[in-house]
């Protein structure tokens, strides 16, 4: 069974910067799948932000477009990402989330592995 395990979360100021990393368990490579991030805040219904397919596409929520960057590395099997200019509506639990298609959107509800969780912090 392939488990992912989140790190980075804390508590940032609005305007700040935090960088998520996700490791997977043996048995799933990053490059060769696409992945992405996940987030729930409390009350809100959970809503995917980032997607990385295995051909280096892209695809973002409309609400951190432009402010988070998701990427891999190869080297490392890690899936990342970078979030910057933070707003207190960033507030969230977020989820690491993976496939094993060569693509994926953010619209999409079917993953076949999520990783626990890290929470994110944003004040004003």
């Amino acid at each position: 069974q392939v488990q992912l395990v989140e790190s980075g979360g804390g508590s940032v100021q609005a305007g700040g910067s935090l960088r998520l990393s996700c490791a997977a368990s043996a048995g799933y490579i990053f490059s060769r799948y696409c992945a992405g991030w996940f987030r729930q805040a409390p009350g809100r219904e959970r809503e995917g932000i980032a997607t990385l397919n295995s051909y280096d596409g892209t695809t973002y929520a409309d609400s951190v477009k432009g402010r988070f960057t998701i990427s891999r590395d190869t080297t490392n099997n890690a899936l990342y990402l970078q979030m910057d200019f933070l707003k207190p509506e960033d507030t969230a639990e977020y989820y690491c989330v993976a496939t094993r298609r060569s693509h994926c959107y953010t619209t999409d509800r079917e993953f076949n592995y999520w990783g626990q969780g890290t929470q994110v912090t944003v004040s004003s």
